[in-house]
């Protein structure tokens, strides 16, 4: 079975289509374009990921909220997903220190609605181009207790370090309890496979501490900031 398209027939479906993925290539470049737009003048910048499914009364959202106004308190903007549990958090402790406070909105079926704590939110139908701007515009990544969507933007980031396309960033996991098991898996089996290094789990922090977690994006900006001044 020849796995093609027979071009000679229903050439006006073909022309749909063709224009359809036309008008997508616009459409990403719009995002991308906004998005660097709107984002181009913000200075240092930490992500914060996590579940959309942590409701308030969660301890892991009250971390948020306590750790997003610590980062506030010491001039870091906050970057979260825009929608709600963790991400409403991280931005609900920015907003509460008059910082900015920013959501990275994705249009989804379910989960993803949009929180009331952004000071600047942007819309996007592309993973792609939303991962693109977190990785550009923030200087830090801290993942909370999260699914299928933090552990994606995990290891999008530790994947970019790894391979040198982007700059070392401090890559936090917060919550022992939740992210051990995954570090553990990764040191014995990665590492027995070789599939990794050693150097590469260095790259990663683990901490149940908001105020190490502050410290640890400090004493980053202080050697951004020198690499700049060189």
């Amino acid at each position: 079975m020849v796995c093609i398209k027979n071009r000679n027939s229903s050439p006006s479906i073909i022309d749909d289509l063709k224009g359809d993925q036309s008008w997508r290539i616009f459409r990403i470049i719009s995002e991308f374009t906004e998005g660097f737009d709107e984002l181009s003048d913000l200075c240092d910048a930490v992500s914060i990921f996590g579940s959309a499914r942590l409701e308030p009364e969660h301890f892991y959202y009250q971390k948020t909220v306590e750790l997003a106004e610590l980062l506030s308190q010491q001039g870091f903007a906050i970057i979260s997903g825009g929608g709600p549990g963790i991400m409403e958090a991280a931005n609900k402790g920015a907003l509460a220190q008059g910082q900015t406070s920013i959501g990275l909105n994705i249009e989804l079926p379910m989960e993803q609605k949009p929180n009331p704590y952004q000071s600047l939110s942007l819309n996007f139908r592309y993973f792609f181009v939303r991962k693109v701007m977190f990785v550009r515009y923030s200087m830090g990544y801290v993942c909370m207790p999260g699914g299928f969507g933090t552990l994606d933007e995990f290891f999008e980031a530790l994947t970019l370090m790894q391979t040198h396309k982007i700059y070392p960033l401090p890559l936090v996991l917060f919550g022992g309890d939740f992210w051990n098991g995954l570090v553990d898996w990764m040191k014995c089996k990665m590492l027995e496979y070789g599939t990794i290094s050693e150097d590469d789990l260095s790259l990663i922090t683990i901490t149940d501490d908001p105020r190490q977690v502050v410290d640890i994006m400090i004493a980053h900006r202080e050697w951004k900031d020198q690499q700049r001044r060189n």
